[in-house]
């Protein structure tokens, strides 16, 4: 905070409101000669104020050229020269007399000579630590997801794998990656460059995912951005749209909110002992796998072991690791477990993040050969409802069930408003005719069957099945199918080592 400082009308006021003001007066050449001088002392004598001032302008200069689309995406210097404003000749001599000169006569500004944002929390991220200034050099964030906020105040979570680069206070450049903004009002025009074209913020919160390939999205959650292409054709995204970047008019998407983690989730992770708390799940799964009763357990972690089919590898529910990610119809990876036998109990787990609802169904594990001939196959999705099913073919509901679509279902909606990780599980006991549902470690409900099949199980799929009603959209980790029925006190334990949130912030 500024020392306070008194008006010409003898009022006190607060010296930083003075100066923003005084700033505002210049960018839209209306500075009297009187304010130009009060900015060359304050120029002059405050080194933090002038690097403010400097950022001003770049964020004022960025926009400007935005809007006249004369912006050169290949150079990472920014030229201040001038502003073509209402200014007096008079204004200009009296502002070139110090600091101001810098700015008003077209030197070249080298950015990475000044910090645009700092680190301000890591999760497994190897040399980003907290604390660390970012300048005009180009990080490669192997693992972990990290926040920054940039000296104007936009908050940016970016997730491993990505590599990007400051250009200015203002302007990211994603080589590849996913990123979240949420941006005041004092950024807006943040704008994120990708090699298809532009995102840029006209105060709001949004997200910009870069595949390996060059591929671009932007997903605005609140507020308006413009998604500007290569090729300078721009679309104004509200609240709620997506789109691709990627062919010359641009298309719109489907909505994706929980494919980012967003600062305020981010606050719900383990910070200060996320590895300790993956210690222990990961001695669980050491223990899993140890079970003779165990049929498979993929954790996705080595690429030898990796199901074949088309998804793409990223963040996991562990900052560091990884988990398969399905998106578009056809999207799936392939199993073949289990088969050639009838198993009468059968346990599957697995934490899941969906991006968004409504397809019909979200397909978990889906056996191939479903009929009324082959009776026993397997098919756990989550359904239209948000609820989860487990249905096998030619078992039939008891008498009574108040499931009304003649599956086993679980009462409780299984996914939180904002996606997020969640842990789902079912047990299946033919012998009983019983099916359990659990949610978060907690079991939600049982459904009776009046004819119950053993489980088949042999090739499968996790994902969309190539089916358009089979649309699975988001990712699974740590999926588990045991030949036996765990406890309630089991899948507690596995849901809570496992969980990556903090215990007072699970949602």
């Amino acid at each position: 905070m500024y020392p306070g400082r008194t008006s010409k009308g003898g009022l006190a006021m607060n010296q930083e409101d003075l100066l923003s003001g005084w700033m505002e007066e210049y960018v839209r050449g209306e500075a009297s000669v009187e304010t130009m001088d009060r900015l060359e002392k304050e120029i002059q004598n405050d080194p933090t104020f002038r690097e403010e001032f400097l950022d001003y302008l770049n964020v004022d200069l960025g926009l400007s050229l935005q809007a006249a689309s004369t912006f050169s995406e290949e150079s990472s210097l920014v030229e201040f020269s001038a502003p073509k404003r209402r200014v007096s000749r008079r204004t200009w001599i009296g502002a070139a007399a110090a600091g101001l000169a810098l700015l008003l006569t077209g030197v070249v500004v080298i950015q990475n000579q000044r910090s645009f944002a700092t680190v301000t929390k890591r999760i497994g991220s190897g040399g980003l630590e907290t604390g660390t200034k970012l300048k005009g050099e180009r990080f490669e964030l192997d693992r972990g997801i990290v926040e920054m906020q940039t000296k104007l105040g936009a908050r940016i979570v970016i997730e491993a794998p990505a590599s990007f680069q400051f250009e200015s206070v203002g302007r990211l450049r994603l080589f590849h990656g996913r990123i979240a903004a949420n941006v005041p009002e004092a950024a807006q025009g943040f704008s994120v460059l990708t090699t298809k074209g532009t995102a840029i913020d006209l105060g709001t919160e949004f997200g910009v995912d870069v595949r390996p390939d060059g591929e671009s999205e932007i997903h605005v959650f609140e507020g308006e951005v413009i998604a500007e292409s290569k090729d300078g054709v721009r679309q104004n995204l509200q609240g709620g749209e997506a789109f691709s970047l990627n062919s010359e008019t641009g298309l719109s998407r489907e909505l994706r909110s929980s494919a980012f983690v967003r600062p305020d989730e981010l606050s719900l992770f383990h910070l200060e002992n996320a590895d300790g708390m993956r210690g222990q799940s990961d001695q669980m799964l050491t223990e899993l796998r140890s079970d003779p009763a165990l049929i498979t357990l993929l954790d996705f972690e080595t690429d030898n072991e990796l199901p074949p089919g088309r998804y793409r590898m990223v963040q996991g529910r562990w900052p560091g690791l990884r988990a398969p990610e399905f998106v578009e119809v056809g999207d799936h990876m392939k199993l073949d477990v289990g088969g050639d036998r009838d198993w009468s109990e059968l346990t599957l787990a697995a934490w899941v993040r969906l991006d968004r609802l409504g397809a019909p169904y979200q397909s978990l594990l889906h056996t191939d050969g479903w009929s009324m001939n082959n009776p026993g196959q397997v098919h756990w999705m989550v359904t239209r409802h948000t609820t989860m099913r487990l249905a096998l073919s030619a078992n039939t509901l008891a008498t009574g069930s108040i499931e009304k679509e003649g599956y086993p279902d679980s009462k409780t909606p299984v996914l939180p408003a904002k996606g997020r990780w969640v842990h789902l599980a079912t047990v299946y006991n033919s012998k009983e005719g019983s099916v359990r549902f659990y949610l978060n470690g907690e079991f939600d409900s049982d459904s009776h069957q009046e004819v119950a099949h053993p489980a088949r199980l042999g090739p499968a799929e996790i994902g969309n099945w190539d089916r358009q009603d089979r649309k699975l959209s988001g990712r699974i980790d740590e999926l588990i199918i045991l030949g036996r029925s765990m406890s309630d006190a089991e899948l507690r334990n596995l849901y809570e080592v496992g969980n990556p949130y903090k215990r007072e912030g699970n949602s």
